[in-house]
């Protein structure tokens, strides 16, 4: 898994014996090449040449992914993997156009060739076919492995996009999810414009600043928050010129720092503000969970408690690389890994394009 943040790619093995408590076997993250980062950030939006660019880094992700299947197969020792689910790098999400696509670059014939294990890309392509978002899928593992009858639960995930799961406690109601809007992507891009570092570790720098509540403001009446679910979003709207373009809509001058302080809160109120109230308890993966102060706005906004997904039996760094997984057996076994409730498919789909290693 690579998500939004386009830090780095996150694997695990998985033991889907039971289908229903899957278990992680091993684990494994690496940073991706500064060179090849730089290239899939060019192509989140649109630029020159970008076929070539996307070819090139669509088979250069291919080998990566490949190298990192590899070594996760040497961690996990004497186990079989019969399949290996690939996100892939999201570059384009346009769900809402007249022909409505998602494009996730991850050559599955490299990786399927090199490691010799049938490989699972391109996973949202069918929901979006039936008419829903693509996005998110996580909540059908969120399902399986954390809900609990009788206690409502919001898994609130926070990658370069956040996005929420609600598991109703009634075992026969729907399950909702949505992207709720930016986590870390805004976060991130403003740092590394200003302070020439990947990120705000711990929110060191953003804690330092000052609130601007029209600035507040003005960043929450971007019409997304108030779209109904279903919903997803991207770097495509939560990008550096639409910071920019909020800031010049103010007559005062801010310090970098100050917008940086306010772009926290946004997070922080955009997820609480899309929360029902009737929330029990509120569970953070993905890694924002790893930023103290980011989990300290969104604590200060929410009346439920607020933990990480730790609480509950599995690490939060490793959920959305274990959702592939399993949702990868899912498909090499024709059943269906989708929520109509939670991207508005007209019906449920079997997620993924199989490439075999023979």
């Amino acid at each position: 898994m690579s998500g939004t943040s386009v830090d780095a790619i996150d694997g695990v093995v998985l033991d889907v014996t039971d289908h229903n408590q899957p278990q992680l076997i091993a684990t494994h993250s690496e940073p991706f090449p500064d060179a090849l980062r730089k290239n899939i950030l060019r192509l989140t939006s649109p630029g020159e040449n970008e076929i070539e660019l996307a070819g090139c880094v669509h088979t250069e992700l291919g080998e990566h992914y490949a190298s990192i299947a590899n070594t996760l197969s040497e961690l996990a020792n004497e186990v079989r993997v019969s399949v290996i689910g690939c996100h892939g790098q999201t570059v384009r999400h346009r769900p809402d156009g007249a022909y409505p696509f998602t494009l996730q670059l991850g050559n599955g014939a490299v990786i399927a060739q090199r490691t010799g294990i049938a490989t699972v890309t391109d996973f949202r392509s069918a929901d979006m076919a039936m008419g829903g978002q693509g996005a998110p899928f996580a909540p059908f593992f969120h399902r399986t492995v954390f809900s609990m009858s009788g206690t409502t639960r919001a898994i609130v995930n926070l990658g370069g996009i956040a996005n929420v799961t609600l598991l109703p406690g009634d075992n026969n109601a729907p399950v909702i999810g949505f992207d709720t809007g930016p986590a870390n992507a805004l976060l991130d891009a403003w740092i590394q414009k200003h302070q020439d570092v990947q990120f705000d570790k711990d929110g060191s720098w953003g804690k330092s600043g000052r609130l601007n509540h029209k600035l507040l403001d003005l960043f929450l009446s971007e019409p997304y928050f108030a779209h109904p679910a279903p919903k997803s979003t991207g770097r495509e709207l939560f990008n550096l010129d639409w910071v920019n373009s909020k800031t010049q809509q103010l007559d005062i001058s801010l310090s970098p720092v100050d917008v940086q302080r306010t772009l926290g809160e946004l997070t922080a109120r955009s997820i609480a503000n899309q929360l029902p109230a009737e929330i029990d308890e509120v569970y953070l993966c993905g890694g924002g969970a790893d930023n103290g102060w980011l989990r300290t706005l969104i604590e200060e906004q929410l009346c439920a408690p607020v933990s990480t997904t730790e609480a509950l039996g599995f690490p939060h760094q490793w959920i959305e690389a274990a959702a592939f997984a399993w949702m990868a057996a899912a498909t090499l076994n024709r059943k269906v890994c989708t929520l109509p409730s939670v991207t508005g498919a007209t019906q449920s789909t079997i997620a993924g394009a199989v490439y075999f290693a023979k």
